[in-house]
């Protein structure tokens, strides 16, 4: 069974983390915002596009231990952040907006989105692919922005999806170091979001070439005055 994305507030428990840059409908024509520097802090994988969504405090894009969900599914094995974008500015009610980087990050490369931020909608989400990998991705969920004109760094593992076996095959990897195959596949892996053991070189890739040590992604936010 998959999980769900879940929106709930401080007072509750939490159950459970395309390429051009989108809006919803609550988008605020000005005012403070967010904006995020993603690193890539690997030396052989390559981040596909990162998907960015301001939020109410209790949005949660994924839950370790816990299933991912079909949306998140589709961003760690096959890239594709096209359904957790749609799921996002479905809800205005929680979502502001979302931001989404014009193409994929490179080994030691950044990339900078920003976002806005009014009112109740404080918090930030964050996620994309690590390619080649059948369904590693790094990512922050829910997170509180910084207040005044600070910033705040954090830092990303890779975290495994669950969703497909970590087989090492081309066949089974989208685009990325040499391989170019199926985005989403119909076997099962773990069955729930966990820390990613990385590459051994069993399959098509070459351990000492694609594998890596945590963290994956350093993320530095920054509070801007004005959108």
């Amino acid at each position: 069974m998959r999980g769900k994305i879940v929106f709930t507030t401080l007072a509750s428990v939490a159950l459970a983390l395309g390429m051009a840059a989108a809006a919803s409908p609550a988008m605020a024509d000005s005012g403070p915002g967010y904006r995020v520097e993603i690193t890539n802090l690997t030396r052989g994988q390559t981040f596909t596009p990162v998907l960015l969504a301001s939020h109410k405090a209790g949005l949660r894009i994924f839950n370790p231990g816990q299933p991912a969900s079909l949306e998140l599914e589709a961003l760690a094995e096959a890239g594709d952040i096209t359904p957790l974008e749609n799921l996002l500015i479905s809800r205005p009610d929680a979502v502001l907006e979302t931001a989404a980087s014009a193409g994929p990050v490179p080994p030691g490369a950044s990339v900078t989105l920003t976002v806005p931020t009014q009112g109740a909608f404080t918090h930030i989400s964050l996620g994309a692919m690590l390619v080649p990998t059948n369904d590693a991705f790094f990512s922050l969920t829910d997170m509180a922005g910084p207040r005044g004109n600070k910033s705040a760094v954090h830092y990303s593992p890779a975290y495994d999806a669950g969703t497909e076996p970590n087989s090492e095959l081309c066949a089974d990897i989208p685009g990325g170091g040499g391989c170019a195959g199926e985005g989403l596949s119909a076997e099962d892996g773990e069955g729930y979001v966990h820390i990613h053991a990385g590459i051994h070189g069993i399959g098509d890739l070459a351990e000492n070439t694609f594998d890596w040590r945590n963290p994956v992604a350093r993320i530095v936010i920054s509070r801007v005055p004005a959108m």
